[in-house]
């Protein structure tokens, strides 16, 4: 059995981080996620002027309720998009204030219309400084008074999160009616961290009632990323091991811990104890129709696996993942034809067929996921390169160091 130390949660350290901000008091965050989205988003409260001191383990964040030291400034987003759609909500509480967001050319291409939409219906000032519901923007803060929002979180959860998030620092709270929902586990994680963080909302089915009153600050322990552990539980599906996740068990917060039971109807062994998961192969791979509507990060996981197989793979329901940093679904099935393997799409789904993988260069378009998720693929198809292997600096650094070790443990065997 091999046991992998999977780093922090990108989603749980950009919520940790924007809770710790608007927060009463100092936030420490323990084993947050060090990559280039999180430096990102630090970065820009730090460009705000919130007091962030970064250790190799920990991170101190000095909150301030009453909105950013700064009264105008100047953020570049990067590539994150939960920077570029959190902070401009998080400024937007603030009494007063001009702040100027922008972000990478692949973000600018990202969808904010439903959230600059919302945050515009409360009053605040957003004005787009190029395409209407996309970066770059500018807030001229005045506060928010709140009250009741219709929002289509369809495309993305983050809308409704950041939403979640800024209400307890309106002036009369929020009640946000959802009419479509994506990634709904997401929002749990949302919820989970707020009540930690001190503050408890009300959810009657998909309307959401967030009281007013703040944050208090608190010590928070990020956990593993669900995401990032797919490629390594995929991986001992797909090549007879057992792998060994500490920190993701029965309480993780995060949904997509539940790729584990995706890999079980493909026929793999898997165990969720109080404290850790693992997952064993049985020495096959059956084929599956799955909807990951809920799980849809780690749909090019699947993907990337679907061809060893033993029948077809059909994935449903993630058409939200057209606009994320790429088209992934056309991006894996762009990829797999060219290891010529047959491929059919529609809008919100992708079938693969069982076949014999041939070695190709990857087209990452410049999305950490579909690395990472061939990288899997290249267990069983040696000579798999990338197009743009640094690309998975935005989640994961040191991934093919550590992959490359994981996968030499396999060879050892």
């Amino acid at each position: 059995m091999t046991v992998i130390d999977i780093p922090g949660s990108k989603s749980v350290t950009a919520r940790a981080l924007f809770l710790a901000a608007a927060a009463d008091g100092t936030t420490t965050l323990l084993r947050p996620l060090r990559s280039d989205d999180t430096e990102g988003f630090a970065e820009g409260l730090k460009s705000l002027g919130y007091a962030v001191e970064q250790e190799a383990d920990r991170w101190r964040v000095q909150g301030r309720p009453a909105g950013p030291a700064a009264d105008d400034a100047d953020v570049y987003c990067r590539d994150g998009a939960t920077t570029a759609r959190f902070l401009p909500t998080l400024v937007a509480a603030a009494a007063s204030g001009t702040y100027r967001f922008d972000a990478s050319a692949q973000m600018r291409r990202r969808p904010l219309a439903p959230l600059t939409r919302a945050l515009t219906a409360l009053g605040v000032d957003l004005r787009h400084g190029e395409a209407e519901g996309h970066h770059p923007l500018t807030v001229r803060a005045a506060g928010i008074e709140g009250g009741d929002l219709t929002l289509d979180a369809g495309e993305s959860s983050q809308y409704l999160t950041a939403l979640l998030m800024v209400g307890p620092l309106t002036a009369k709270g929020l009640r946000i009616e959802v009419t479509e929902l994506v990634s709904a586990p997401y929002v749990g994680i949302t919820l989970a961290m707020m009540r930690d963080f001190g503050v408890e909302v009300l959810r009657e089915g998909n309307t959401f009632t967030v009281p007013p009153g703040g944050y208090r600050a608190t010590a928070y322990a990020v956990e593993p990323d669900a995401s990032t552990a797919s490629y390594f539980f995929a991986a001992a599906a797909l090549t007879g091991r057992e792998v060994t996740v500490p920190g993701l068990g029965i309480g993780a917060l995060q949904g997509d811990l539940r790729f584990v039971d995706v890999l079980r109807g493909m026929g793999a062994e898997v165990r969720v104890g109080p404290d850790a998961t693992t997952v064993r192969s049985t020495g096959r791979l059956r084929g599956i129709t799955v909807n990951m509507r809920d799980i849809s990060d780690t749909m090019p996981t699947l993907a990337a696996i679907a061809p060893y197989a033993d029948g077809p793979v059909i994935i449903e329901d993630v058409a939200n993942t057209r606009v994320k940093e790429c088209d992934r679904l056309e991006a894996c099935a762009e990829n797999l034809r060219a290891m010529g393997i047959t491929v059919h799409t529609g809008p919100d789904r992708i079938e693969i067929h069982p076949g014999t993988p041939k070695p190709t260069e990857i087209a990452t378009h410049g999305d950490h996921r579909i690395v990472m998720s061939f990288a899997v693929a290249g267990l069983r198809t040696p000579g798999l390169t990338y197009d743009d292997p640094g690309c998975v600096r935005k989640t994961f650094p040191r991934f093919h160091e550590v992959f490359a070790d994981f996968a030499h443990g396999f060879e050892g065997r």
